[in-house]
Protein backbone atom coordinates (compact mmCIF):
# COMPACT_ATOMS: atom_id res chain seq x y z
CA UNK A 1 0.00 0.00 0.00
CA UNK A 2 3.09 2.49 0.72
CA UNK A 3 4.64 1.72 -2.93
CA UNK A 4 0.84 2.10 -4.11
CA UNK A 5 0.80 5.79 -2.42
CA UNK A 6 3.80 6.87 -3.02
CA UNK A 7 3.43 5.85 -6.93
CA UNK A 8 0.43 7.68 -6.40
CA UNK A 9 1.96 11.05 -5.39
CA UNK A 10 5.02 11.17 -7.93
CA UNK A 11 2.34 10.53 -11.17
CA UNK A 12 0.48 13.22 -9.44
CA UNK A 13 3.28 15.41 -8.90
CA UNK A 14 4.51 15.16 -12.48
CA UNK A 15 0.72 15.80 -14.04
CA UNK A 16 0.45 19.09 -11.97
CA UNK A 17 4.18 20.51 -12.82
CA UNK A 18 2.82 19.48 -16.68
CA UNK A 19 -0.04 21.73 -16.27
CA UNK A 20 1.78 24.83 -15.00
CA UNK A 21 2.80 27.03 -17.84
CA UNK A 22 5.80 25.27 -18.26
CA UNK A 23 6.09 21.69 -18.84
CA UNK A 24 9.62 21.13 -16.43
CA UNK A 25 10.33 18.32 -14.55
CA UNK A 26 9.89 19.92 -10.29
CA UNK A 27 10.95 18.11 -7.53
CA UNK A 28 8.31 19.48 -5.00
CA UNK A 29 5.56 17.33 -4.11
CA UNK A 30 3.90 20.76 -2.83
CA UNK A 31 3.55 18.08 0.43
CA UNK A 32 6.72 19.23 2.87
CA UNK A 33 8.14 16.43 0.86
CA UNK A 34 10.57 16.46 -2.01
CA UNK A 35 11.29 13.55 -4.61
CA UNK A 36 14.67 13.02 -6.92
CA UNK A 37 16.43 14.13 -9.26
CA UNK A 38 16.70 17.87 -7.89
CA UNK A 39 16.57 18.86 -11.35
CA UNK A 40 15.94 16.01 -14.47
CA UNK A 41 18.91 17.67 -17.18
CA UNK A 42 22.73 18.28 -17.54
CA UNK A 43 23.87 20.05 -14.15
CA UNK A 44 26.93 18.39 -14.11
CA UNK A 45 29.95 18.71 -11.23
CA UNK A 46 27.87 20.16 -8.65
CA UNK A 47 29.08 22.74 -5.73
CA UNK A 48 26.76 24.50 -3.73
CA UNK A 49 27.08 27.05 -0.87
CA UNK A 50 24.82 29.18 1.43
CA UNK A 51 24.99 32.77 1.85
CA UNK A 52 22.19 34.08 4.55
CA UNK A 53 19.13 32.15 3.21
CA UNK A 54 19.84 31.81 -0.44
CA UNK A 55 21.46 28.75 -1.47
CA UNK A 56 23.90 28.59 -5.31
CA UNK A 57 24.51 25.96 -6.79
CA UNK A 58 27.32 26.53 -9.69
CA UNK A 59 27.51 23.75 -12.94
CA UNK A 60 30.26 22.71 -15.07
CA UNK A 61 29.01 24.02 -19.17
CA UNK A 62 32.30 23.34 -21.09
CA UNK A 63 31.72 25.26 -24.59
CA UNK A 64 28.72 26.52 -24.18
CA UNK A 65 28.69 30.44 -23.58
CA UNK A 66 27.50 32.20 -21.30
CA UNK A 67 29.96 29.32 -19.28
CA UNK A 68 29.80 28.62 -15.53
CA UNK A 69 26.12 28.75 -14.91
CA UNK A 70 24.28 29.48 -11.15
CA UNK A 71 21.33 28.77 -10.00
CA UNK A 72 19.37 30.23 -6.88
CA UNK A 73 16.90 28.46 -4.45
CA UNK A 74 15.93 29.45 -1.05
CA UNK A 75 14.96 25.73 0.28
CA UNK A 76 17.53 23.43 -2.27
CA UNK A 77 14.89 22.22 -3.51
CA UNK A 78 13.27 24.98 -6.02
CA UNK A 79 15.34 26.79 -8.22
CA UNK A 80 16.17 29.12 -10.68
CA UNK A 81 18.67 30.63 -12.56
CA UNK A 82 20.84 33.55 -11.08
CA UNK A 83 23.61 34.02 -13.34
CA UNK A 84 26.73 33.19 -15.13
CA UNK A 85 30.48 33.85 -14.27
CA UNK A 86 31.90 33.77 -17.77
CA UNK A 87 30.57 36.08 -20.45
CA UNK A 88 32.25 35.03 -23.48
CA UNK A 89 36.03 33.30 -23.43
CA UNK A 90 38.40 36.06 -25.05
CA UNK A 91 41.85 33.46 -24.63
CA UNK A 92 41.62 31.26 -27.49
CA UNK A 93 39.75 32.76 -31.21
CA UNK A 94 38.78 29.40 -32.32
CA UNK A 95 35.67 29.96 -29.48
CA UNK A 96 34.56 32.30 -31.98
CA UNK A 97 34.82 29.41 -34.51
CA UNK A 98 37.62 30.86 -35.89
CA UNK A 99 40.69 28.41 -37.14
CA UNK A 100 38.67 25.81 -35.44
CA UNK A 101 36.60 25.18 -32.75
CA UNK A 102 36.60 24.58 -28.92
CA UNK A 103 34.14 22.09 -28.39
CA UNK A 104 34.56 20.13 -24.71
CA UNK A 105 36.94 22.89 -23.38
CA UNK A 106 35.75 26.24 -21.91
CA UNK A 107 34.62 25.58 -18.11
CA UNK A 108 35.32 22.17 -16.07
CA UNK A 109 34.36 21.43 -12.78
CA UNK A 110 33.22 24.82 -11.12
CA UNK A 111 33.55 25.67 -7.71
CA UNK A 112 32.17 28.33 -5.92
CA UNK A 113 32.88 30.06 -2.75
CA UNK A 114 31.58 33.36 -1.20
CA UNK A 115 34.47 35.08 1.56
CA UNK A 116 34.03 38.55 3.06
CA UNK A 117 31.71 40.14 1.00
CA UNK A 118 32.85 38.25 -2.34
CA UNK A 119 31.48 35.74 -4.24
CA UNK A 120 34.28 33.18 -6.02
CA UNK A 121 34.31 30.91 -8.84
CA UNK A 122 36.97 28.46 -10.02
CA UNK A 123 37.42 26.00 -12.74
CA UNK A 124 39.85 24.45 -15.11
CA UNK A 125 40.32 24.33 -19.29
CA UNK A 126 41.34 20.83 -19.76
CA UNK A 127 44.23 19.97 -21.83
CA UNK A 128 43.19 18.34 -24.80
CA UNK A 129 45.55 17.92 -27.67
CA UNK A 130 46.45 21.37 -29.70
CA UNK A 131 44.14 23.30 -26.59
CA UNK A 132 46.08 24.37 -23.14
CA UNK A 133 44.91 23.82 -20.25
CA UNK A 134 44.77 26.61 -17.50
CA UNK A 135 42.91 27.70 -13.71
CA UNK A 136 40.59 30.82 -13.59
CA UNK A 137 39.09 32.01 -10.73
CA UNK A 138 36.12 34.37 -11.14
CA UNK A 139 35.23 37.54 -8.98
CA UNK A 140 31.96 39.23 -8.24
CA UNK A 141 30.08 41.23 -5.36
CA UNK A 142 26.36 40.16 -6.70
CA UNK A 143 26.01 36.59 -8.07
CA UNK A 144 24.66 39.01 -10.97
CA UNK A 145 27.88 40.07 -11.62
CA UNK A 146 29.33 41.95 -13.16
CA UNK A 147 32.19 39.58 -12.78
CA UNK A 148 35.99 39.48 -13.32
CA UNK A 149 38.13 36.89 -14.21
CA UNK A 150 41.76 35.93 -13.51
CA UNK A 151 43.39 33.05 -15.98
CA UNK A 152 45.89 31.43 -14.45
CA UNK A 153 49.49 30.00 -15.74
CA UNK A 154 48.95 26.86 -13.72
CA UNK A 155 46.49 23.84 -14.33
CA UNK A 156 44.67 22.46 -11.37
CA UNK A 157 42.25 19.79 -12.32
CA UNK A 158 38.68 19.74 -11.08
CA UNK A 159 39.82 22.19 -8.91
CA UNK A 160 38.06 23.01 -4.87
CA UNK A 161 38.85 26.63 -3.45
CA UNK A 162 38.57 26.81 0.06
CA UNK A 163 39.39 29.44 2.60
CA UNK A 164 40.79 28.66 5.81
CA UNK A 165 39.26 30.23 9.07
CA UNK A 166 43.12 31.08 9.59
CA UNK A 167 42.70 33.47 6.41
CA UNK A 168 45.19 31.02 4.52
CA UNK A 169 43.38 30.47 0.61
CA UNK A 170 43.78 26.80 -1.14
CA UNK A 171 42.78 25.08 -3.66
CA UNK A 172 42.35 21.04 -3.75
CA UNK A 173 42.59 19.36 -7.56
CA UNK A 174 44.11 16.32 -8.92
CA UNK A 175 42.72 13.23 -10.60
CA UNK A 176 43.69 9.68 -8.51
CA UNK A 177 46.72 11.89 -7.45
CA UNK A 178 45.09 15.24 -5.09
CA UNK A 179 47.08 17.82 -4.59
CA UNK A 180 46.82 21.23 -2.56
CA UNK A 181 48.43 24.40 -3.88
CA UNK A 182 48.10 27.57 -1.60
CA UNK A 183 46.83 30.80 -3.19
CA UNK A 184 47.66 34.60 -2.43
CA UNK A 185 44.46 35.98 0.29
CA UNK A 186 43.21 37.29 -3.20
CA UNK A 187 43.05 34.09 -4.75
CA UNK A 188 44.15 35.60 -8.00
CA UNK A 189 47.35 34.11 -7.70
CA UNK A 190 49.17 31.11 -6.34
CA UNK A 191 51.49 31.75 -3.14
CA UNK A 192 52.73 28.55 -2.83
CA UNK A 193 53.18 25.74 -5.53
CA UNK A 194 51.20 22.52 -5.49
CA UNK A 195 51.92 19.43 -3.16
CA UNK A 196 50.93 16.49 -3.20
CA UNK A 197 48.42 15.05 -0.40
CA UNK A 198 46.62 11.69 -1.49
CA UNK A 199 47.32 9.07 -4.05
CA UNK A 200 45.76 5.87 -3.35
CA UNK A 201 45.09 3.21 -6.19
CA UNK A 202 41.99 1.81 -4.99
CA UNK A 203 40.02 5.19 -5.79
CA UNK A 204 40.64 5.55 -9.72
CA UNK A 205 40.47 8.75 -10.92
CA UNK A 206 39.86 10.42 -7.63
CA UNK A 207 38.12 13.83 -8.78
CA UNK A 208 36.13 16.47 -8.74
CA UNK A 209 37.24 17.51 -5.04
CA UNK A 210 35.73 19.85 -2.79
CA UNK A 211 37.60 21.07 0.62
CA UNK A 212 35.80 21.66 4.64
CA UNK A 213 36.43 22.52 7.32
CA UNK A 214 34.26 21.11 10.32
CA UNK A 215 35.28 20.72 14.33
CA UNK A 216 38.74 21.50 13.43
CA UNK A 217 38.72 18.43 10.75
CA UNK A 218 39.92 18.90 7.25
CA UNK A 219 37.52 17.14 4.65
CA UNK A 220 37.97 16.14 0.77
CA UNK A 221 34.79 14.99 -1.06
CA UNK A 222 35.99 13.35 -4.60
CA UNK A 223 34.72 11.23 -6.77
CA UNK A 224 35.64 7.93 -7.93
CA UNK A 225 35.39 5.41 -10.46
CA UNK A 226 34.37 7.47 -13.59
CA UNK A 227 30.30 7.27 -14.37
CA UNK A 228 30.00 3.73 -12.65
CA UNK A 229 31.63 5.99 -9.44
CA UNK A 230 30.98 6.68 -5.79
CA UNK A 231 31.91 9.19 -3.60
CA UNK A 232 34.74 9.22 -1.31
CA UNK A 233 35.71 11.37 1.61
CA UNK A 234 39.33 12.10 2.94
CA UNK A 235 39.41 13.70 6.53
CA UNK A 236 42.86 14.52 7.78
CA UNK A 237 43.91 17.15 11.15
CA UNK A 238 46.25 19.18 8.62
CA UNK A 239 45.31 20.53 5.19
CA UNK A 240 48.43 18.75 3.81
CA UNK A 241 47.51 15.13 5.60
CA UNK A 242 47.94 12.51 5.88
CA UNK A 243 44.20 11.59 4.89
CA UNK A 244 41.92 8.63 6.09
CA UNK A 245 39.44 7.54 3.69
CA UNK A 246 35.97 6.30 3.73
CA UNK A 247 33.21 5.83 0.84
CA UNK A 248 30.68 7.58 2.04
CA UNK A 249 27.66 6.98 -0.85
CA UNK A 250 27.84 4.05 -3.08
CA UNK A 251 24.15 3.81 -5.03
CA UNK A 252 23.47 3.30 -8.49
CA UNK A 253 19.35 2.20 -8.05
CA UNK A 254 17.84 4.90 -10.00
CA UNK A 255 19.69 4.50 -12.80
CA UNK A 256 21.65 0.93 -12.77
CA UNK A 257 25.35 0.89 -13.61
CA UNK A 258 25.91 4.82 -13.01
CA UNK A 259 26.54 5.53 -8.83
CA UNK A 260 25.62 8.88 -7.44
CA UNK A 261 28.94 10.80 -7.59
CA UNK A 262 30.66 14.10 -7.58
CA UNK A 263 28.93 16.76 -5.83
CA UNK A 264 29.40 19.39 -2.52
CA UNK A 265 27.97 19.88 0.84
CA UNK A 266 26.31 22.77 3.02
CA UNK A 267 25.67 23.54 6.41
CA UNK A 268 21.85 24.92 7.09
CA UNK A 269 21.06 27.11 9.67
CA UNK A 270 19.59 24.86 11.67
CA UNK A 271 22.98 23.02 11.86
CA UNK A 272 21.63 20.21 9.72
CA UNK A 273 23.73 19.14 6.47
CA UNK A 274 22.66 18.40 2.62
CA UNK A 275 24.68 17.46 -0.46
CA UNK A 276 23.64 17.69 -4.19
CA UNK A 277 25.88 15.09 -6.18
CA UNK A 278 25.19 13.87 -9.67
CA UNK A 279 24.60 10.68 -11.56
CA UNK A 280 24.95 10.25 -15.22
CA UNK A 281 21.89 9.56 -17.16
CA UNK A 282 23.26 8.81 -20.87
CA UNK A 283 22.36 11.37 -23.24
CA UNK A 284 19.81 13.49 -21.02
CA UNK A 285 23.25 14.49 -19.27
CA UNK A 286 24.54 14.11 -15.59
CA UNK A 287 21.43 15.02 -13.28
CA UNK A 288 22.03 16.64 -9.62
CA UNK A 289 20.36 14.80 -6.74
CA UNK A 290 19.41 16.21 -3.04
CA UNK A 291 20.62 14.08 0.02
CA UNK A 292 20.78 14.65 3.23
CA UNK A 293 24.07 14.24 5.08
CA UNK A 294 24.26 12.42 8.49
CA UNK A 295 27.37 12.11 10.26
CA UNK A 296 28.40 8.92 11.87
CA UNK A 297 31.69 8.43 13.62
CA UNK A 298 33.11 12.02 12.72
CA UNK A 299 32.50 11.41 8.90
CA UNK A 300 29.28 12.60 6.72
CA UNK A 301 27.13 10.01 5.54
CA UNK A 302 25.43 10.80 2.44
CA UNK A 303 21.61 9.90 1.82
CA UNK A 304 20.75 7.05 4.06
CA UNK A 305 23.55 4.85 4.77
CA UNK A 306 25.44 5.70 1.49
CA UNK A 307 22.07 5.07 -0.26
CA UNK A 308 20.55 7.76 -2.42
CA UNK A 309 16.72 9.01 -1.24
CA UNK A 310 13.95 8.66 -3.39
CA UNK A 311 11.07 10.50 -1.84
CA UNK A 312 12.41 12.57 1.34
CA UNK A 313 10.93 15.05 3.69
CA UNK A 314 12.09 18.17 2.42
CA UNK A 315 15.58 20.57 4.33
CA UNK A 316 14.16 22.54 7.06
CA UNK A 317 15.40 26.34 5.97
CA UNK A 318 12.38 28.44 7.63
CA UNK A 319 11.59 29.25 4.73
CA UNK A 320 8.36 28.94 2.60
CA UNK A 321 8.80 28.65 -1.23
CA UNK A 322 6.58 28.37 -4.08
CA UNK A 323 6.84 25.59 -6.72
CA UNK A 324 9.78 26.99 -9.23
CA UNK A 325 12.12 25.68 -11.56
CA UNK A 326 14.58 27.27 -14.05
CA UNK A 327 12.73 29.07 -16.76
CA UNK A 328 12.67 27.08 -20.47
CA UNK A 329 10.07 28.50 -22.40
CA UNK A 330 10.49 32.38 -23.74
CA UNK A 331 8.57 34.57 -25.54
CA UNK A 332 11.90 36.43 -26.40
CA UNK A 333 10.13 40.21 -25.38
CA UNK A 334 12.76 41.24 -23.09
CA UNK A 335 15.40 43.22 -23.95
CA UNK A 336 18.18 40.66 -22.87
CA UNK A 337 18.39 37.09 -23.63
CA UNK A 338 16.67 34.60 -21.18
CA UNK A 339 19.05 32.98 -18.81
CA UNK A 340 18.34 29.63 -20.03
CA UNK A 341 19.98 30.10 -23.00
CA UNK A 342 23.71 29.19 -23.84
CA UNK A 343 25.13 29.86 -27.45
CA UNK A 344 27.77 26.82 -28.66
CA UNK A 345 30.30 28.86 -28.63
CA UNK A 346 30.71 32.38 -28.56
CA UNK A 347 28.27 34.14 -29.84
CA UNK A 348 28.81 36.93 -33.35
CA UNK A 349 26.62 39.69 -31.67
CA UNK A 350 26.15 41.18 -35.17
CA UNK A 351 24.56 38.36 -36.15
CA UNK A 352 21.83 38.40 -33.78
CA UNK A 353 18.84 40.73 -31.94
CA UNK A 354 16.11 40.80 -29.87
CA UNK A 355 15.48 44.87 -30.16
CA UNK A 356 15.26 44.81 -34.19
CA UNK A 357 11.91 43.20 -34.48
CA UNK A 358 10.51 43.73 -30.51
CA UNK A 359 9.04 40.46 -29.48
CA UNK A 360 11.10 38.45 -31.90
CA UNK A 361 15.16 36.85 -31.66
CA UNK A 362 16.17 37.50 -34.83
CA UNK A 363 19.02 35.39 -36.34
CA UNK A 364 20.97 36.23 -39.02
CA UNK A 365 22.99 33.43 -40.74
CA UNK A 366 26.15 33.19 -40.46
CA UNK A 367 28.61 31.23 -43.32
CA UNK A 368 28.94 27.64 -42.26
CA UNK A 369 28.84 24.11 -44.09
CA UNK A 370 27.10 22.40 -41.68
CA UNK A 371 25.16 23.09 -37.80
CA UNK A 372 28.73 21.70 -36.25
CA UNK A 373 30.43 24.06 -37.39
CA UNK A 374 27.62 27.14 -37.41
CA UNK A 375 28.08 30.39 -35.27
CA UNK A 376 25.05 31.68 -32.78
CA UNK A 377 23.34 28.19 -32.30
CA UNK A 378 21.34 29.05 -29.23
CA UNK A 379 20.72 26.20 -27.06
CA UNK A 380 19.00 24.95 -23.97
CA UNK A 381 19.02 21.84 -21.64
CA UNK A 382 16.67 19.11 -23.01
CA UNK A 383 14.93 17.26 -19.71
CA UNK A 384 13.68 13.94 -18.82
CA UNK A 385 11.69 11.68 -18.50
CA UNK A 386 9.98 13.76 -21.69
CA UNK A 387 10.44 17.21 -22.36
CA UNK A 388 9.40 18.91 -25.98
CA UNK A 389 10.18 22.27 -27.41
CA UNK A 390 8.29 24.33 -30.28
CA UNK A 391 9.18 27.46 -32.09
CA UNK A 392 6.87 29.74 -34.43
CA UNK A 393 9.51 31.02 -37.26
CA UNK A 394 8.53 33.71 -39.96
CA UNK A 395 11.26 32.74 -42.66
CA UNK A 396 10.09 35.96 -45.59
CA UNK A 397 13.26 37.39 -44.11
CA UNK A 398 15.38 33.94 -45.45
CA UNK A 399 18.11 34.42 -48.21
CA UNK A 400 19.53 31.26 -50.79
CA UNK A 401 21.45 28.46 -49.18
CA UNK A 402 20.03 29.68 -45.77
CA UNK A 403 19.22 26.64 -43.59
CA UNK A 404 17.15 28.05 -39.86
CA UNK A 405 15.13 25.69 -37.67
CA UNK A 406 14.77 23.79 -34.75
CA UNK A 407 17.32 20.60 -34.17
CA UNK A 408 18.42 18.83 -30.92
CA UNK A 409 22.18 19.16 -30.90
CA UNK A 410 25.03 16.47 -30.11
CA UNK A 411 27.01 14.05 -31.97
CA UNK A 412 25.04 13.07 -33.87
CA UNK A 413 22.42 16.31 -34.23
CA UNK A 414 19.44 16.24 -36.14
CA UNK A 415 17.01 18.63 -37.07
CA UNK A 416 14.04 19.87 -38.73
CA UNK A 417 14.34 23.30 -40.96
CA UNK A 418 13.58 25.48 -43.60
CA UNK A 419 15.92 26.02 -46.57
CA UNK A 420 16.02 28.50 -49.35
CA UNK A 421 17.07 26.97 -52.40
CA UNK A 422 16.60 29.37 -56.03
CA UNK A 423 14.05 31.14 -53.87
CA UNK A 424 12.15 28.49 -53.64
CA UNK A 425 11.42 27.34 -49.74
CA UNK A 426 11.57 23.92 -48.74
CA UNK A 427 10.54 22.17 -45.09
CA UNK A 428 13.50 19.19 -44.37
CA UNK A 429 14.37 16.86 -41.60
CA UNK A 430 18.26 16.33 -41.35
CA UNK A 431 20.18 13.67 -39.57
CA UNK A 432 23.71 14.85 -39.18
CA UNK A 433 22.82 17.10 -42.35
CA UNK A 434 22.16 14.15 -44.39
CA UNK A 435 18.41 15.50 -45.47
CA UNK A 436 15.94 12.36 -45.02
CA UNK A 437 12.39 14.46 -45.93
CA UNK A 438 11.71 17.52 -48.00
CA UNK A 439 8.32 19.37 -48.08
CA UNK A 440 8.12 22.36 -50.14
CA UNK A 441 6.16 25.55 -48.76
CA UNK A 442 5.62 28.89 -50.00
CA UNK A 443 3.79 30.51 -46.95
CA UNK A 444 6.32 33.11 -44.67
CA UNK A 445 5.61 31.41 -41.14
CA UNK A 446 6.24 27.96 -39.97
CA UNK A 447 5.86 26.13 -36.77
CA UNK A 448 8.26 23.20 -35.60
CA UNK A 449 8.46 20.90 -32.58
CA UNK A 450 10.73 17.95 -31.30
CA UNK A 451 9.92 15.73 -28.42
CA UNK A 452 12.01 14.15 -26.31
CA UNK A 453 12.36 10.42 -24.32
CA UNK A 454 14.07 9.51 -21.91
CA UNK A 455 13.19 5.93 -22.36
CA UNK A 456 14.89 5.19 -25.48
CA UNK A 457 17.18 8.09 -25.45
CA UNK A 458 14.71 9.20 -28.83
CA UNK A 459 14.04 12.69 -30.39
CA UNK A 460 11.00 12.92 -33.09
CA UNK A 461 10.36 15.55 -35.23
CA UNK A 462 7.41 17.95 -36.71
CA UNK A 463 6.24 20.52 -38.22
CA UNK A 464 2.86 23.03 -38.78
CA UNK A 465 1.33 24.96 -41.28
CA UNK A 466 -1.30 26.47 -38.77
CA UNK A 467 0.26 26.37 -35.38
CA UNK A 468 -2.24 24.05 -34.45
CA UNK A 469 -1.82 20.53 -36.71
CA UNK A 470 1.44 19.07 -36.38
CA UNK A 471 2.82 16.49 -39.22
CA UNK A 472 5.40 14.18 -38.17
CA UNK A 473 8.84 14.44 -40.70
CA UNK A 474 11.70 12.24 -41.11
CA UNK A 475 13.26 9.33 -38.80
CA UNK A 476 13.61 10.01 -35.23
CA UNK A 477 17.09 10.84 -33.78
CA UNK A 478 18.67 8.22 -31.41
CA UNK A 479 20.63 10.79 -29.26
CA UNK A 480 24.05 10.18 -28.21
CA UNK A 481 27.41 11.51 -27.09
CA UNK A 482 29.85 11.76 -29.18
CA UNK A 483 30.51 15.05 -27.49
CA UNK A 484 31.64 13.19 -23.84
CA UNK A 485 30.32 14.21 -21.13
CA UNK A 486 27.88 17.29 -22.47
CA UNK A 487 24.25 16.29 -23.11
CA UNK A 488 21.70 16.55 -26.04
CA UNK A 489 20.28 20.48 -26.20
CA UNK A 490 17.37 22.13 -27.81
CA UNK A 491 18.68 24.23 -30.74
CA UNK A 492 17.85 27.38 -32.73
CA UNK A 493 19.38 27.97 -35.38
CA UNK A 494 20.59 29.87 -39.12
CA UNK A 495 23.27 29.61 -41.32
CA UNK A 496 24.29 29.65 -45.01
CA UNK A 497 25.98 27.19 -46.56
CA UNK A 498 27.18 29.31 -49.98
CA UNK A 499 31.13 29.44 -50.25
CA UNK A 500 31.21 32.60 -51.62
CA UNK A 501 31.85 35.30 -48.57
CA UNK A 502 29.86 37.38 -51.28
CA UNK A 503 26.95 35.66 -51.43
CA UNK A 504 23.98 37.54 -49.50
CA UNK A 505 22.62 36.21 -45.94
CA UNK A 506 19.30 36.28 -44.66
CA UNK A 507 17.43 36.23 -41.35
CA UNK A 508 14.83 34.21 -39.77
CA UNK A 509 12.31 35.89 -36.85
CA UNK A 510 11.89 33.41 -33.90
CA UNK A 511 8.22 34.51 -31.84
CA UNK A 512 8.56 32.43 -29.25
CA UNK A 513 10.26 28.77 -27.87
CA UNK A 514 7.84 26.95 -25.54
CA UNK A 515 8.24 23.90 -23.73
Amino acid sequence: MKKILVLFTLLWHFTTASSQTTKSWTPDLGNGYFTNPLMWGDWPDPDIIRVDDKFYFISTSMHYVPGCPIAVSKDLVNWEMGGYAVSRYEEDPRYDMKGGDMYLSGSWAATIRYHDGTFYVGFCTPKMETKEGHFSICTAKSINGPWTRTIFNEYLYDPGLFFDDNGKVYVVHGQQALYITALNSDAKSVKVPQRKIYDNPAFPYLEGSHLYKVNNKYYILGSTGGTRGREVCLRSDSIYGPYESKVIMQDDHTYPGNGLHQGGMVQLKDGSWWAIIMQDRGPIGRVPNLEPVTWEDGWPVFGKKGIGVDTFPKPVTGISSPITVPASSDEFDAASLALQWQWNHNPDNSKWSLTERPGYLRLKAGKASNLFHAVNTLTQRVEGPYSEGTIEMDISGMKDNDIAGLGVFQVPYAYVAVRQTAGRKEIIMAMNDSTLSVINIKQPKIWFKTVIREKGFVATFSYSTNGKDFSPIGSELKMGLGLDWTANRFALFNYNTSPSTLAASGHVDINWFRR
